[in-house]
């Protein structure tokens, strides 16, 4: 594995307490890209592992091992390999050896012919519980309603990237699953490939009803980013306009029972109703102007406190 020049491929490994998965998976990718190249690296990113996963880590040879302070979600742990990856092609895989490494020259081989940016890899054969395929479903269908997401299967990790693709991203959360929904508004080009899944040999699954949970509210938030991130107020101002005309129409119907009904005003729900609907429109609305102003600052490249904080980075 020479690094005198710019890799070729970089392989981007999350591990996160997968003791036993790592040796043999090492192993296979080492032989797969040895037939593709001899100029490549090998990234894995220690995301607060408890178990012997680091101690494995340390024991292969020709790897770089980045070690987070702590377990800060698969996200993360791909967003610190991904921003140290040198390779022209990007490739990222989980570390429970499910994904298969013999799948890669396929999906190089889609990245090439049809001049794609990324190449996103569809387990259409799960291998997982049906609980978690069920999940999946209902995931694949929201992304489908907000995001109008380009592939079948954003949960699997098995893509390959040009370089210029993933350095466009600043990725947290369980954002994830949403990078390619992130590179197609990018305006990347986005391919897919059918891949091999594998059945989990050794350790637990890490995918549960929670992160389903967290997935979906990162769906929203990347939803509502991507429609308004260059005009909050748009959307802030949409609801404050609906809140109003729902305030009007309250107080409308409460004078209009005044008046021709001889209801007192104060024995009007509607009256009331209405002066919530009129008190909510000002807040949303002065809410949409500070969201504006908070993201022009951003913009603007204001300083702000680290993502995560990086222990060590080894190469052996």
């Amino acid at each position: 594995m020479a690094l005198s020049k710019t890799p070729d491929y970089s392989v981007v490994v999350p591990i996160f307490e997968e003791s036993g998965n790592i040796l043999p998976l090492d192993k296979e990718i080492k032989a797969v890209l040895s037939k593709l190249s001899n100029n490549y690296e090998i990234i894995y990113v220690n995301d607060g592992s408890k178990d012997n996963s680091l101690n494995e880590l340390k024991s292969l040879k020709k790897v770089t091992i980045i070690e987070l302070n702590r377990n800060y979600g698969q996200t993360t742990a791909f967003d610190a390999g991904f921003k140290a990856a040198q390779g022209n092609i990007i490739i990222s895989m989980d570390g429970d050896g499910q994904d298969d490494p013999h799948e890669i020259p396929k999906l190089l081989k889609k990245l090439k012919e049809g001049n794609f940016d990324v190449v996103a890899g569809w387990r259409k054969n799960r291998k997982d519980k049906n609980g978690i395929k069920i999940l999946t479903k209902i995931g694949r269908s929201l992304r489908g309603l907000f995001l109008k997401d380009p592939i079948h299967d954003s949960g699997c990790a098995l893509r390959v990237y040009k370089k210029e693709a993933i350095k466009s991203l600043d990725i947290g959360g369980e954002m994830h699953r949403y990078i390619v929904a992130l590179l197609n508004w990018k305006g990347f080009r986005i391919g897919e490939v059918e891949v091999n899944h594998r059945p989990r040999l050794h350790g637990k699954t890490k995918y549960g009803y929670d992160k389903a949970i967290r997935g979906f509210i990162d769906l929203i938030y990347i939803w509502f980013i991507n429609k308004y991130y260059q005009r909050p107020l748009h959307f802030f101002g949409y609801a404050s306009l609906f809140s109003l005309a729902l305030g009007i129409l309250s107080l409308g119907e409460s004078i209009f029972a005044r008046l021709f009904l001889n209801l007192s005003l104060n024995r009007n729900g509607f009256f009331f109703l209405g002066f919530f609907f009129l008190i909510i429109a000002g807040m949303t609305f002065a809410f949409g102007i500070i969201i504006d102003i908070l993201i022009k600052i951003h913009l603007n490249n204001s300083p702000f406190e680290r993502r995560y904080y990086i222990r060590e980075v080894v190469r052996n």
